[in-house]
């Protein structure tokens, strides 16, 4: 316990002790946040759709017609005839074969990727990946090698030299800490060209990119048998699990081997109810997408001139750089006393010196909304420019569990 002690104090000292803060009442623009009235731009309801009226109706009806809990695992009685209609929308909404429900994106990439590789075979990484992959890939037992961000060349390389027989690339379709798009076009060709397969967490990217929000393979115009597409439904679509899509062979292997799946006990079939009413929404409007865009040019045009850099991102995720694990600390603090809240985001969730703000847009978002923070951020720079910090993030040390 000493030694626990210890480390929570050397995490309080470099600025990297987590705070949960208490939400009161459903998300949205503005939210209770610790007692507080607060413009919110830290959640990942990017169309607005947590709160709907329809996804409500649709889960009151799934709660009268199965009632609470699924009560047992998918491969004994778990498996409703809402989420079989569930996982056959899925699939056809994102174009390919079959899909597979998931409670959540994280135990579905810890499920996937040990059930398609294992001990001999392949896997590559991107740098920035989400900790589900990079956890699931150490889990398979397969040899594990980390390439630079979005560095194809790299990748190259590694597929041209490797004998294993099984090979597999696994990225973010939208990466959730800085919001660009994966080369995914260049990632699949060499998967073609390799014999690899290709599996592509798009948490961030389904429901947002691409026609009526069908994700970053439609963005790109992409469908291949060596994908497994993977995405989450507790961002854009507003409720909660995930899903894996794909060739319907691999999926009949991931039913039958994936141990995240066979070992845990089914979702509560209302939320498959509510799920399908999203997919209804998605379907037949795509006004938030357009909207989302619109805030997000009004964001990256209005920040222009503050003196950290805004990452590219075509995405609802808007990074602001600022390096220092205090300053991003101290600008969340600015922004929290002028009524809004914009996460800080420290490693090791990021790199060493890469502390940022994450702004979160909604379609749920006003333009008058986006000016209310473009100016509060105009305003808390102001208030920094006269404190002193580390340009390099120097307070930080390096972390090897990033990777």
């Amino acid at each position: 316990m000493d030694q626990i002690s210890a480390q929570l104090i050397q995490l309080q000292d470099q600025k990297l002790l987590r705070k949960r803060r208490v939400v009161d009442g459903p998300q949205g623009p503005v939210m209770a946040i610790d007692g507080k009235q607060i413009l919110a731009f830290s959640n990942n309801d990017y169309l607005g759709l947590a709160n709907h009226p329809a996804l409500i109706a649709a889960a009151h009806d799934g709660l009268t017609r199965f009632g609470v809990g699924a009560a047992s695992s998918a491969l004994i009685s778990g498996h409703s005839s809402v989420c079989e209609e569930l996982e056959v929308a899925l699939a056809a909404f994102v174009g390919m074969p079959r899909a597979l429900h998931f409670s959540n994106g994280y135990m579905a990439n810890m499920g996937i990727i040990p059930a398609l590789v294992g001990p001999g075979d392949l896997v590559l990484s991107d740098r920035l990946n989400h900790a589900c992959l990079i956890d699931g890939a150490r889990l398979s037992g397969a040899e594990f090698r980390v390439y630079a961000h979005s560095d194809v060349a790299r990748v190259e390389q590694q597929l041209a030299k490797s004998t294993s027989p099984r090979k597999l690339i696994v990225t973010d379709g939208v990466f959730s800490m800085d919001g660009d798009i994966a080369p995914l076009p260049a990632l699949l060709a060499l998967c073609e060209k390799y014999d690899a397969w290709l599996l592509v967490d798009d948490a961030h990217g389904f429901g947002v990119l691409g026609p009526q929000g069908r994700g970053s393979l439609a963005h790109f115009g992409l469908a291949s048998p060596r994908v497994l597409y993977m995405g989450t439904l507790g961002k854009a679509a507003g409720v909660a699990g995930a899903f894996v899509a794909g060739d319907a062979t691999l999926i009949e292997w991931l039913l039958q081997r994936a141990r995240t799946y066979v070992f845990t006990t089914a979702s509560p079939p209302m939320l498959a109810c509510a799920l399908l009413a999203t997919l209804e929404l998605l379907e037949t409007e795509d006004w938030r997408q357009q909207h989302l865009r619109q805030l997000a040019k009004q964001l990256r045009e209005g920040l222009a001139d503050l003196p950290w850099p805004l990452l590219p991102s075509e995405s609802a995720i808007q990074a602001l750089v600022v390096g220092d694990n205090q300053l991003a600390l101290d600008l969340m603090a600015a922004l929290f006393e002028q009524d809004i809240w914009v996460p800080a985001i420290r490693p090791p969730t990021v790199p060493k010196g890469t502390a940022r703000l994450r702004i979160s847009l909604s379609a749920a978002h006003t333009t008058e909304q986006v000016a209310q923070l473009i100016n509060a951020l105009h305003v808390a720079a102001e208030k920094m420019s006269a404190k002193k910090y580390s340009a390099s993030g120097e307070n930080t040390p390096a972390d090897p569990d990033y990777i």
